[in-house]
């Protein structure tokens, strides 16, 4: 949030709903209260695919965000935006359930409730100077479903990588490597975290190594010759040795079972 001569400058505000209804009340009621909690919409979006998209080339001091959307809920937005470097607030707007709007109050994550009135969100804005936004830990607990993207920086900007299309996900010093057909990414995530996030899409095969199970082909016995005898999982998308993955002697028999051998 900018500061000029001592008074606060216009926050600028980024609205993202699926509802093009809902995104014009939050712009008007932005417009209601500008005189008491001076603001500037940034941009509208229908989606957090279209809210990140748009942050590459406008800037935000917080963003307002219904939770259930198609493409990418209001949470997995979230969860990206708790990456950047600051992290950029969010204040969710939903239409959820009392046991939900519980939920997010033991978070102390701040939202607002639909239909929005003008008095709280002026409260909710003016929380921001004292409000630390929530830890990703916090934000997964929150999470409606799986995400569908993972994030990736590269070159001072994010990039969304489609969950479904990583092969498999290998820890590498600090980093986690994910590898897709095309290439590698680099994760700045634990590889505990991703195969307690993912239980039905990911299986670990070594302690390094997780693989998505729609991208076993099938196992196979290797080094028989040289007496290292070992079972390799086969993937889809990758020729030669990049498409065998070593399975441990640990947890070859939940491999074995996961697999139906």
């Amino acid at each position: 949030m900018n500061l000029a001569a001592g008074q606060p400058a216009a926050l600028r505000v980024l609205i993202v709903d699926d509802e093009a209804p809902a995104r014009s009340r939050l712009r008007d009621l932005l417009g209601d209260i500008a005189r008491t909690c001076p603001n500037a919409v940034a941009g509208m979006a229908a989606n957090g695919v279209e809210a990140l998209r748009l942050l590459e080339t406008e800037e935000a001091d917080v963003v307002l965000a219904d939770i259930r959307m198609p493409a990418m809920d209001g949470v997995e937005l979230a969860r990206h935006l708790a990456r950047r470097m600051p992290p950029l607030p969010v204040i969710f707007v939903t239409a959820y359930d009392q046991y939900a709007v519980e939920a997010f109050e033991l978070a102390a994550v701040d939202y607002l409730l639909k239909p929005v009135r003008a008095e709280r969100l002026v409260a909710a804005l003016g929380k921001l100077r004292s409000h630390q936004p929530p830890t990703d830990p916090v934000l997964a607990s929150l999470a409606p479903n799986e995400r569908r993207h993972f994030s990736v920086s590269e070159r001072g900007r994010i990039l969304l990588l489609p969950v479904a299309d990583v092969l498999y996900l290998k820890a590498e010093l600090k980093y986690v490597t994910a590898r897709t057909a095309e290439r590698d990414y680099l994760l700045d995530e634990s590889l505990v975290q991703l195969e307690q996030e993912f239980p039905q899409r990911l299986l670990r095969v070594h302690r390094n190594c997780l693989v998505a199970r729609e991208a076993v082909l099938g196992v196979e016995r290797a080094g028989e010759a040289d007496g290292e005898g070992r079972w390799e999982v086969l993937l889809r998308g990758l020729d030669g040795p990049e498409g065998r993955l070593p399975v441990s002697r640990r947890q070859w028999p939940v491999v074995k079972q996961a697999l139906g051998r």
